[in-house]
């Protein structure tokens, strides 16, 4: 017999190892049950299909995020930088982080709305993943799944892992860095490493969206500070080596943008001095939480419970009608659960891992929610999206610990307790749409009820009705954040501030003054603005369709001419008997009436539509200038871009109130024949209506006035099919 060269014993080998591979990946560990595993892959394959359903639907969400991502995939300086378009005018006014996996995969697979979108979907179902590995390692894999399930079923996370803003690539990186602390606390050696993922994970989520990143920074470094098994001062050695992965994977690309020459870098977006260290501290950082928002629409808080512009403050924030129906079916629970699961641990040593993972979780879940409770500034329902991976620990954690307690009345009382209030408070969210699934409240309520019932009695005796208990209990607090998590995955959601849920669900952008004015659910919150071809990979972008006629909103404190909405302070004009002023959306209502869905508040929610004609303008002879156009206000420019796919410079920024481009800047643009036309109107301002009025907000307004009296004064005005262009290169 011819002996085997090693060679061919290697390839011999190889396919029994793939296959061991294989079977491990379906089968998992060793010591698990043999439903673990294709139960946990389940998770991730229902959660995916749900997620990816209709997921064209929403075009390209907020275009405000999405020319930033058609820039990035043209242009690796503008990718960089974060900048509106690839000319690098301005940024956006976050750092880039949460671009870059979108740009890159319009830069792969062209523009479209798949291409942006799907990378948000993989970061909900990787969180879900990384959800499930921190529950189930202490407390096993059914709460694994409880709490996966919890988060994928949760309203905001389905609308906020299926859209474009910063927020799911937040979410993702705190769930790691959670992990990686959590998997610190285990042993003393190896807890480094983990730390440093922790950091890391820390830095790059404060790159996503600064300030908002630290929230849970403090109960963390609390808890492993007290909690860790190793000596004190190798504690915080091993802090001070998290922290210092902390500062230089957040700190790398701040360095850079703070001693890169201003002049051959985009303006920095949302700043008023042209600091991203001033856009960190100050619109977006303290001012969020004072509500001294310098440039905001909604700019300069008030006293007395009041969220500035943006709601009433107050420990009962995220249970109202606003906010309440997008993350607070299972809050209470949470809450009752984190408190018992403490107890349960009361009398643990110091270093118990169950223990310690409720003191992460919950402390996360409180921080956070005392933030938003109580922050003055500008504050969106969809914020709530990082509060559910908290929630959803606590839940699976909670029950897995009381349940194993439950021959004890305590536990079983606290576990029906939970499915009780869970059940009331399902049933009282459901109520406040009653026409939505009006057999679902009391279903829900009776469910809850008798299973509340079984846990309580029966649960303690006999497992397998304590187990059916459980069951109808898990059913019963689901149904209703399943019921709008359906009606979420069934709708488009375009605009800057968007809600879960179905019509009345949450009152979505609340504008400066208070309430504001709601329609079918929120603002900018549905079914406006623009739509990309659905194609994927490939494509571009599609001529926006028809605005909708008549219908006319005044917000408080704003002005409203012809159907148009206007900003407090500014003045609208144009537009008669309802119909849009050239291009922009009367009354800033999408299809649905979502306000902003189609350039409501003067473009500032999102952009106009695009006409065929007005499109052909912009390209005719596009690639002899640097900008094709230019726009007030980000929405409005974005538009104009993504329709085009060249760039378009945002006068102002997102507000139209950064003092970027100064009117000298821009004569000097004109002069040198770098801008084609500037968009008089159509969503974001200009001299026909909309921001960058003198009475526009804060900050540099004024620059944007200045900048359309010139233009107005010195070119003609053409109309190009429903909007106004002025063509630069042609003075009166």
């Amino acid at each position: 017999m011819t002996a085997l060269t090693p060679s061919a014993t290697a390839a011999h080998a190889a396919p029994p190892a793939r296959t061991a591979r294989l079977a491990r990946l379906w089968r998992g560990r060793p010591e698990d049950a043999p439903w673990v595993r294709p139960a946990f892959l389940g998770l991730l394959a229902v959660t995916t299909a749900l997620y990816l359903w209709n997921l064209s639907a929403s075009g390209y969400a907020n275009s405000f995020y999405s020319a930033a991502v058609q820039a990035g995939g043209e242009s690796w300086k503008a990718f960089f930088f974060g900048s509106l378009d690839a000319a690098n005018a301005i940024t956006v006014d976050k750092p880039p982080a949460a671009l870059w996996p979108m740009a890159l995969s319009v830069r792969l697979f062209g523009l479209g709305s798949w291409q942006i979108l799907l990378p948000e979907v993989l970061m909900g179902v990787g969180t879900v993943a990384v959800l499930y590995a921190a529950v189930r390692r202490r407390f096993g894999a059914g709460a694994g799944l409880i709490a996966g399930t919890v988060l994928a079923l949760t309203p905001v996370a389905a609308l906020m892992f299926r859209f474009n803003n910063p927020d799911a690539l937040l979410a993702l990186l705190m769930t790691v860095a959670v992990y990686g602390v959590l998997r610190a606390l285990e042993r003393a050696e190896g807890a480094v490493k983990w730390l440093v993922l922790a950091g890391v994970a820390f830095g790059f989520a404060f790159l996503t969206k600064t300030l908002q990143a630290f929230l849970i920074l403090p109960p963390l470094a609390l808890v492993y500070a007290v909690c860790a098994p190793a000596r004190p001062l190798r504690r915080l050695g091993q802090l001070g080596l998290a922290g210092l992965a902390l500062i230089v994977s957040g700190g790398w690309w701040v360095a850079l943008v703070e001693l890169w020459p201003a002049a051959s870098r985009p303006y920095i977006g949302g700043s008023q001095n042209n600091s991203f260290l001033e856009l960190t501290f100050g619109y977006n950082g303290l001012g969020r939480i004072n509500g001294n928002e310098v440039g905001s629409v909604g700019g300069g808080g008030r006293g007395g419970g009041q969220g500035g512009g943006w709601g009433e403050t107050g420990v009962l924030r995220m249970f109202n009608d606003s906010v309440g129906g997008q993350i607070s079916w299972l809050l209470p629970a949470a809450l009752l659960l984190l408190l018992a699961g403490l107890v349960v641990t009361r009398r643990a040593p110091r270093t118990d891992t169950a223990r310690a993972a409720f003191l992460v979780w919950g402390g996360a879940l409180l921080m956070t929610m005392g933030v938003f409770s109580f922050m003055a500034g500008i504050f969106h329902e969809y914020y709530t999206v990082a509060l559910a991976p908290y929630l959803a620990a606590l839940i699976g954690m909670g029950a897995a610990v009381l349940w194993e307690e439950r021959t004890r009345f305590a536990a079983s009382a606290g576990l029906a307790a939970a499915v009780g209030v869970t059940a009331w408070w399902g049933w009282t969210l459901l109520g406040r749409t009653p026409d939505h699934l009006p057999w679902l409240r009391w279903t829900v309520l009776v469910a809850g009820a008798v299973a509340a019932l079984g846990l309580l009695v029966a649960g303690r005796v006999d497992r397998r009705l304590g187990l059916a208990a459980a069951g109808l209990g898990l059913a019963a607090g689901l149904a209703g954040p399943f019921a709008y998590t359906l009606e979420t995955l069934s709708t488009g959601h375009q605009g800057s501030i968007v809600t879960a849920g179905p019509s009345g669900a949450g009152f979505g952008g609340r504008g400066p003054g208070g309430g504001g004015p709601r329609m079918d659910g929120g603002a900018g919150g549905r079914n406006g603005g623009m739509q990309p071809p659905n194609g994927f990979p490939g494509g571009g972008q599609a001529p926006g369709g028809q605005p909708p006629q008549g219908g006319q909103m005044q917000p408080p404190g704003g002005q409203s001419q012809g159907g148009q909405m206007q900003p407090p302070g500014g003045q609208s004009q144009g537009g008669q008997n309802g119909q849009a002023p050239t291009g922009q959306m009367p009354g800033g209502f999408g299809e649905r009436g979502g306000m902003g869905g189609g350039g409501g508040m003067g473009g500032l929610l999102n952009g106009a539509s695009v006409g065929a004609e007005a499109k052909a303008k912009l390209l005719q002879d596009a690639d002899a200038y640097t900008w094709a156009a230019a726009a007030v206000g980000a929405q409005n420019a974005a538009s104009y871009q993504l329709a085009t796919e060249k760039p378009v410079m945002a006068i102002g920024g997102f507000n139209g109130s950064d003092p970027s481009p100064t009117l000298a800047q821009f004569k000097q643009y004109v002069a040198e024949g770098k801008i084609h036309y500037f968009i008089g109107s159509g969503g974001g301002g200009g001299t026909e209506g909309g921001m960058g009025g003198t009475g526009g907000p804060g900050g540099g307004a004024g620059s944007s006035s200045e900048i359309s009296t010139w233009v107005q004064e010195n070119f003609t005005a053409v109309t190009v099919g429903s909007a106004t262009f002025y063509d630069l290169t042609s003075e009166k």
